[in-house]
Formats: C-alpha cells, sequence, structure tokens
C-alpha cells in the first residue's frame, strides 16, 4: 500500500501524457487551428464562460504536470478566448496547480533518486537548489519571474530541496503573472486579427498590440537578470 502511494501521483502524469498523445491532441497545438476554430470558440466561451474558464484551467494545470511541450501556444489561447487579464490570470492558477502537482511527484516518487544525482552531478539542478534553501521564497520569486529559466526545473528542484508548499505556491504564482499576461495580450491581438481574417506575419510585430508585450517579454528574459546579478552584487558587498 505503502508503495502504492509513493508511485501513484507519477502514474498519473505518465498516463496523462499517454493520454494526450493517444488522442491526438498535439496536432491541435498551432496558431492556424485557433486560426480556423477561433469564431467556434468565442461563440462557445460567449456562451459558456465560466465553464469555459474552468476548462481551460484544468486542461492548462493538466499539461503543465505532465509537462507536454505547448504552454505557450496554450498560454496565446487564454488571451485570444478571455482578454489579456482574466486569461493571464487563469494560466498563471492553472500553471500552479500543475507545479503544485510536479512538486507533489518529485516529493514522493522520484524525491531520493533525484536528489542523489543532483547532488553527484552538480550543475544548474544543483545550484538552484542550494539557492532555495538559502531563502525559498524571495530565490524562487526571482526565478519565477524570468521566462528563460526552465519551469519544469524550478518545479522539481522546489520538490527536492522541500520548499514549504505554502512558500511554493504563492512565488509561482505571483511570480509567472507578468509572463502570462504578457503572453496573452500577444494572445487577444492575435483574436482581433483573425476577426479581420487577417494571418500572423512578420509585418504585425510593428502593431503596438503584439510590440509593447514583446518588449515586456525581452525585459523579463533579458534585463531582468541583469537587474537581480547586479542588486544581489551590491547586498553582498562588505
Amino acid at each position: 500500500m505503502g508503495l502504492l502511494k509513493r508511485w501513484a501521483p507519477l502514474l498519473m502524469v505518465l498516463g496523462l501524457a499517454v493520454a494526450f498523445y493517444v488522442a491526438g491532441l498535439h496536432r491541435y497545438l498551432s496558431l492556424e487551428t485557433l486560426r480556423e476554430r477561433h469564431a467556434e470558440l468565442s461563440a462557445f466561451v460567449a456562451a459558456h464562460f465560466w465553464i469555459s474558464l474552468l476548462i481551460y484551467v484544468a486542461a492548462y494545470a493538466a499539461l503543465t504536470t505532465s509537462a507536454i511541450p505547448g504552454a505557450v501556444f496554450v498560454t496565446l489561447t487564454g488571451g485570444f478566448l478571455f482578454g489579456t487579464w482574466v486569461g493571464g490570470a487563469a494560466t498563471a492558477l492553472g500553471a500552479t496547480l500543475g507545479a503544485i502537482a510536479v512538486y507533489y511527484v518529485v516529493r514522493t516518487a522520484l524525491g531520493a533518486a533525484l536528489r542523489e544525482r543532483a547532488e553527484r552531478a552538480g550543475g544548474t539542478l544543483r545550484r538552484v537548489q542550494e539557492g532555495l534553501h538559502r531563502n525559498a521564497f524571495s530565490y524562487l520569486l526571482t526565478l519565477r519571474l524570468i521566462p528563460a529559466v526552465p519551469f519544469v526545473l524550478i518545479n522539481v528542484a522546489s520538490g527536492l530541496a522541500s520548499v514549504p508548499l505554502r512558500a511554493y505556491a504563492a512565488a509561482t504564482f505571483l511570480g509567472i503573472l507578468p509572463a502570462t499576461f504578457i503572453y496573452s495580450a500577444i494572445g487577444a491581438g492575435l483574436g482581433a486579427l483573425f476577426a479581420r481574417g487577417e494571418r500572423p506575419n512578420l509585418k504585425i510585430i510593428l502593431e503596438p498590440q503584439f510590440l509593447l508585450p514583446l518588449l515586456g517579454l525581452a525585459f523579463l528574459s533579458f534585463a531582468l537578470p541583469l537587474i537581480v546579478r547586479a542588486v544581489r552584487g551590491k547586498a553582498a558587498t562588505p
């Protein structure tokens, strides 16, 4: 019974991933699908808003839990369907729920093996663990704010470091909000583009509804890490 309890979360995650690919859902993760179905999806959301929102959050949580590629596309879809603010908040909630599920999988089924391997190999996973041990909430919040840091790696490292769940959930939700709002804003811009019957192309980058979110994403990805390093360097100087 103890063995089943230990491995059940991992088996559920693997089952989700297998079911996703067997059902062929990965074929729908494309902008072309969104362009072709935008009218149907928009009509369904207009008729069943709260049900649609719950389905979206649950689907995003499942996607995050199973680490299936396509999170960026689904985030764009959230902005397209629900707008920048509601779509961004719903995405952050779904991603946080999925991250908590991965945290539990690591703590139960994979913790001992991964912890031993990380200690032997060192590298990025080990460094993230050490940072989380020093100051879990602030370090995790900083990592979540930077889109370039792999989301799954942070989830795994947090589980290995036994970060307190409350701090983990709060830092995850707050830390990914800026990026989810930015991607959702781009998705909302795609909705307006599809409504005009146009296709995405390089020219749309110069339009304000795409250019401003992309500049925000560039700031989070490139400028923010430099600012964080500078602040930490000053704090470490006697």
